[in-house]
């Protein structure tokens, strides 16, 4: 079986149980939830979390500013 990795990159911490017993209905009901979680979160910090990511990954706001420009694509 293949180790599982989080995208976190934590190993430890509060084990997360998910019930083998649950329907296919209570799953997606769960990954319907996060989703919403997530629109949630990035409405109310997306500035900040790209301002972050920019940083982690040595981009400047040009860089990220021409990479998302669409007029400047040639097609």
């Amino acid at each position: 079986m293949k180790t599982y990795y989080p995208p976190s990159g934590l190993s430890g911490g509060l084990e997360l149980l998910i019930s083998k017993e649950w329907t296919p209905e209570q799953a997606w009901a769960i990954i319907e939830l996060l989703d919403d979680l997530r629109d949630r979160i990035w409405c109310h910090y997306q500035l900040p979390i790209q301002k972050l990511l920019r940083e982690e990954y040595g981009m400047t706001e040009d860089q990220q500013t021409g990479i998302t420009n669409r007029d400047d694509l040639t097609f």
